[in-house]
């Protein structure tokens, strides 16, 4: 792929993460993987490795199973490429996985090259590129890799984003209904009907979200 070809493929990108919306969010994790694997030279294979808090490990878009593959074994030892990329936020690149045996009887995998991808308060995050042959991923592939990782960290966080304010906007929604059936039924105006939820909630320890959705529920609607 040419300078020029890559850049088009970037700005492909870069639409389809800004123009999606929150419920997109797989779509857009997909055509960041399917762009990686066909921008960098030497990738034949590229996906994402999610680690949560907990160490977690979770594989929330791949180009091919294989990925899925290397991504249990690490879970497993809770050790490898990826992970370290999530965990360190610095690149990791593995030339041979010739000492890995587990890595080379299940998989064709020969070399891995991540980059981090995300962190925040719920996990982190790295964009993983493989090859089928050792030593495959030249300075040249390093440079678009990273162009591509700040891409996909661009696209994490405006999908994350969308789905904060969608849920937002969902509870604002249930809260308001939740009002509507306590004035209703108790002939409160707005405010002391916010209030009467908030007590319910501290009451029972419960956040006022749910507490919503437990009055719409017995209300039937």
């Amino acid at each position: 792929m040419d300078y020029f070809d890559e850049f088009t493929e970037l700005n492909d990108v870069l639409r389809t993460i800004y123009s999606a919306e929150a419920k997109d969010f797989p779509k857009v994790l997909d055509a960041l993987t399917q762009a990686a694997a066909r921008c960098v030279a030497g990738a034949d294979h590229a996906g994402i490795t999610a680690s949560s808090r907990e160490n977690e490990v979770s594989s929330p878009s791949v180009t091919d199973d294989c990925a899925n593959v290397l991504d249990e074994i690490q879970a497993r030892h809770l050790q490898g490429p990826c992970l370290e990329a999530a965990w360190t936020r610095k690149a990791v690149e593995i030339e041979d996985l010739a000492t890995d045996p587990d890595a080379l009887a299940k998989t064709p995998i020969r070399s891995v090259l991540s980059l981090p991808l995300f962190a925040d308060e719920l996990g982190m995050g790295a964009l993983n590129f493989y090859a089928e042959r050792a030593g495959a991923f030249s300075e040249s592939s390093r440079r678009v890799a990273a162009t591509l990782a700040t891409v996909g960290a661009l696209a994490w966080s405006n999908a994350v984003r969308g789905q904060q304010f969608a849920a937002a906007l969902g509870s604002r929604d249930i809260i308001g209904q939740a009002k509507g059936i306590l004035m209703e039924r108790y002939e409160l105006d707005e405010q002391a009907a916010f209030n009467m939820l908030v007590k319910l909630s501290q009451s029972a320890n419960i956040a006022v979200r749910d507490i919503a959705r437990r009055l719409i529920d017995d209300a039937g609607i």
